[in-house]
């Protein structure tokens, strides 16, 4: 039996779901993954099958409580973060989906974004109203062609008989029993429906993209109550206490409480979130504006700017799984060391586009200037400066849009493990990277949201004082050198344009 309380982090992502048991020093004390099914039915198509997501979770969450012998006297509270833009639709009576889960990488609704938001008039509004740029990254478009195509959906949708909910709100569904149809405000400010200004469904977004309002969820703050567990083998009565989308968590369990902190989070795609405070910054540059969650005292909403990179953890997921190039994605780290340059290798990887700040879904990837004398050690190492490329992009965007550079950037997510891509993260930026030596800030991020909103983390001062000493990066390459580098990147990803 346990002999301390816990909070339980549901780590609910792209590829697996894993649920993670974190204790009062914030530190990890043990976790469940299960991976579940991707789904590509015609190309540039991406599903989940939602049961998946679901039964990948709380096989995930049960087999954690069954291995540490705890019960609901041991959890203080779950908190639950979530991949984003993933659109569900299903019945309340049966419990149902109607279709398959939309994935936000998906980009089947891309041509009906530009027939719906094409216009400049449209594009105007749906970024005053939501910060976002208008893409099939969102899920608008994809509760639309649920609507659409799906045989009888439109209807039972508009009868008031059909729920929507991004992936957060469908866990939140089946946990609570079906008593809680509910999201928070990170997660609604990815629909491209939420106006984050006013705090609410806009009805303009609502009627450009025909959904009717009684399928959206109610909108919560991200740390507050979000019901109680009741479903079928899972411990009755533990309060869930926290939600946030996966980005907004990272940048929450990093401590970027302040404006102007930023963090940047390696993961299936790669997304770099600025704290802006209470400003809701418009970009310039192809960012996107977004809300964040807050601690439970934080009056009023709070806000950042964001840029997304597609490909980055998938880009080594595809070398493995697709092209035999490496055994195993930490490989990369001694593959890349073993080579002095990549040989005048680039990688762009457009498997489904540029995402910020090019923002161009027609873009395919490419590898470039192979040689003969080309090996697998170069391409793991161009793969691996590629992630790099990406978000010095973003940072360069994103300090425009700020008014002044990157200071500071803390790192998480499964390859900020990776060294050398660590140091030439740093060698480009310029800037100070932080790794912290719990990099599941994710999680962490899930957690303390719940645990703040039940007392078992007092406040934000804290949390910042759990924080174990981070690794620090700095540049160490030769400036000349680094513009040479980049100036070839900007040249392939203009080749793939």
């Amino acid at each position: 039996m346990a002999t301390e309380k816990y909070v339980i982090a549901l780590d609910q992502g792209t590829t697996s779901s894993r649920a993670v048991l974190i204790n009062r020093a914030g530190r990890m004390v043990d976790c469940v993954q299960r991976p579940f099914q991707q789904i590509f039915p015609k190309p540039g198509w991406v599903e989940h099958n939602p049961q998946d997501i679901l039964y990948s979770q709380l096989g995930s969450l049960t087999e954690l409580l069954a291995r540490r012998g705890l019960t609901v006297e041991d959890i203080d509270s779950i908190g639950i973060d979530n991949q984003r833009e993933t659109t569900i639709v299903w019945d309340p009576t049966t419990g149902q989906p109607v279709y398959n889960a939309i994935v936000w990488q998906c980009r089947r609704t891309a041509d009906l974004v530009e027939q719906l938001c094409g216009t400049p008039e449209a594009r105007r509004m749906i970024q005053e109203k939501t910060g976002l740029l208008p893409d099939a990254y969102f899920s608008a478009s994809k509760i639309r062609w649920i609507l659409d195509n799906v045989p009888g959906a439109r209807e039972r949708a508009e009868a008031g008989e059909l729920l929507f909910g991004t992936v957060d709100t469908w866990l939140v569904w089946v946990l609570t029993g079906g008593l809680v149809h509910a999201t928070d405000v990170t997660n609604a400010s990815r629909t491209m429906l939420y106006n984050i200004h006013e705090d609410c469904w806009d009805k303009d977004l609502l009627n450009l993209f025909g959904i009717p309002e009684s399928i959206m969820p109610e909108v919560r703050r991200s740390s507050g109550s979000f019901g109680e567990t009741s479903y079928p083998g899972v411990p009755a009565g533990i309060p869930i206490t926290g939600v946030a989308g996966d980005q907004q968590a990272a940048l929450f369990g990093q401590c970027c409480f302040e404006p102007g902190q930023a963090k940047n989070t390696y993961g299936t795609g790669c997304f770099m979130l600025m704290h802006t405070g209470h400003e809701a910054r418009a970009s310039k540059s192809n960012l996107v504006t977004t809300i964040v969650a807050s601690a439970p005292n934080v009056e009023g909403t709070e806000y950042a700017l964001e840029g997304s990179v597609f490909v980055a953890g998938a880009l080594i997921q595809w070398l493995r799984d697709e092209l035999g190039i490496v055994q195993n994605a930490a490989d990369t780290e001694w593959m890349a060391k073993s080579v002095e340059d990549t040989g005048g290798v680039y990688i762009v990887p457009a498997f489904t586009g540029l995402g910020a700040p090019w923002w161009k879904p027609d873009a395919r990837g490419a590898i470039l200037g192979i040689t003969r004398g080309t090996t697998r050690n170069h391409i793991a190492r161009a793969a691996l400066e590629a992630l790099a490329y990406q978000i010095l992009d973003l940072s360069d965007a994103m300090a425009k849009d700020a008014g002044h550079p990157l200071g500071v950037l803390n790192v998480d997510g499964g390859a900020s493990a990776n060294s050398f891509l660590m140091q030439f993260q740093a060698d480009l930026l310029g800037c100070e990277l932080r790794r912290p030596q719990n990099t599941e800030t994710t999680s962490l991020g899930a957690a303390f949201l719940a645990g703040l909103s039940t007392g078992y983390w007092s406040g934000t001062d804290e949390l910042r004082a759990l924080r174990e000493t981070d690794d620090v990066f700095r540049r160490q390459m030769d400036p000349e050198r680094v513009d040479r580098l980049v100036t070839g990147w900007h040249e392939a990803v203009r080749r793939v344009m």
